[in-house]
């Protein structure tokens, strides 16, 4: 049954997709936050629609940032500068809705539980408590470099590809919204082939849909998706509606944390239901989820399992976590309770902890609101460090031959 084969799909999106604008404008907001106050509190959501951009949500700070100009220079980075195609940059309305953050929310982040009860120091910042209920996932797996699924990675690196050329002037007819899908087949857990790729571009309304076809094969599919994973039997279908002109928020209504699963790990993981773009690292719905990516990062690297996702818990107020599950798919080498065990003794999953421990109060957000949180080569981030892979392997008495490099 290991070998049995099988099929799995995941998706992405490019930066001018309307969903990913209402990220990075939140993201954008965020950092140039954090930039001045580090301490800052910020849970913002952005709706984009026609014309229109509104930024709502709590922020608490000391400093002054002019949002309306983060908003409108994150808009024209992306590319939207002409009116005519759904959105400028430069004219378009802004419509700003912030209030404080709760202060029945402040008072259990800033003073957990277990500091209420004399359990830790109040000037410690471990005894930050975390901002929300819930539970985050982090995942990792041995079947690409990056230690992620390959379907999602090779989707990330067609809408960059595509966002590439588009950029650089290589192909001017491009216009900034974007999709693409990758089905790739599995024989047990090694992926084989390409079954289906998927990549639709929006365009300038005079370019020929052969033309385009053309292009995209050539500059985007190919330089992308590896060479023994095409085969004749792959399907490819680029622009398969034979028009993509209307896009952006002239074709669809964007709005932050509707793309959940294109920041994750395209499916291939569970996901706690919680978004990243807006949140400071005081949501655990970010930094929780960012510290389970990097515990099950350096497991699958450190050799422990092949395969290893990473759940964690947290009641609103309090540090400590209320669950912690290791999940290795029956891949791992050592017994999992001792994989839980030097998780527990390796890392620790409080929230100030791991404010501190992934140096989390930078402005460094922007950038992961488009093509994926994790698997980012292009990114130095402390969670995709394997830092800890050496101590771990070791403590589990496991050969070095063990540890990926």
């Amino acid at each position: 049954m290991k070998n049995i084969r099988h099929f799995f799909t995941s998706e992405s999106v490019t930066e001018g997709h309307p969903d990913k604008m209402a990220d990075q404008i939140s993201d954008a907001v965020l950092d140039a936050i954090l930039e001045k106050d580090p301490n800052g509190r910020v849970a913002c959501e952005t709706l984009v629609l026609t014309g229109m951009i509104h930024l709502c949500g709590q922020i608490s700070t000391d400093c002054y940032v002019d949002m309306n100009k983060v908003i409108r220079e994150t808009v024209k980075k992306i590319g939207y500068t002409d009116a005519s195609e759904g959105m400028d940059g430069n004219t378009c309305g802004i419509c700003l809705s912030i209030d404080e953050q709760s202060p029945d929310i402040a008072i259990g982040v800033n003073k957990s539980l277990e500091v209420k009860q004399g359990e830790m120091m109040n000037d410690s910042i471990e005894g930050i408590g975390a901002g929300d209920q819930g539970m985050m996932f982090g995942f990792a797996c041995s079947e690409t470099p990056e230690l992620m699924p390959l379907p999602i990675m090779l989707a990330h690196r067609l809408v960059q590809m595509l966002s590439a050329v588009r950029k650089n002037e290589e192909l001017t007819y491009l216009l900034p919204d974007g999709k693409s899908q990758v089905t790739i087949e599995y024989e047990g857990d090694k992926p084989v082939r390409a079954s289906t790729v998927v990549l639709s571009a929006q365009h300038k309304p005079d370019v020929p849909l052969d033309v385009i076809r053309q292009d995209l094969m050539e500059q985007v599919i190919k330089p992308v998706i590896p060479e023994n994973l095409l085969d004749k039997k792959t399907k490819i279908y680029v622009n398969p509606t034979g028009r993509f002109v209307i896009g952006g928020p002239l074709g669809d209504t964007g709005l932050t944390g509707r793309k959940i699963i294109v920041d994750t790990y395209g499916g291939m993981s569970r996901h706690g239901g919680g978004a990243f773009s807006g949140k400071d690292p005081t949501k655990v719905d970010r930094s929780a989820s960012y510290m389970a990516r990097y515990v099950a990062k350096n497991i699958v690297a450190a050799g422990l399992a092949d395969k290893c996702e990473v759940s964690i818990s947290y009641a609103i107020g309090v540090a400590t976590p209320t669950h912690i599950g290791i999940e290795t798919f029956g891949t791992e080498k050592i017994e999992p309770e001792k994989i839980a065990k030097l998780v527990k003794e390796h890392f620790d999953l409080r929230p100030g902890a791991i404010i501190r421990d992934l140096k989390l109060r930078k402005p460094i957000y922007l950038p992961l609101a488009a093509y994926g949180h994790f698997g980012r080569p292009d990114l130095d981030l402390t969670w995709e460090r394997i830092d800890k892979a050496e101590a771990i392997r070791s403590a589990a008495g496991l050969s070095e031959s063990a540890v990926v490099k």
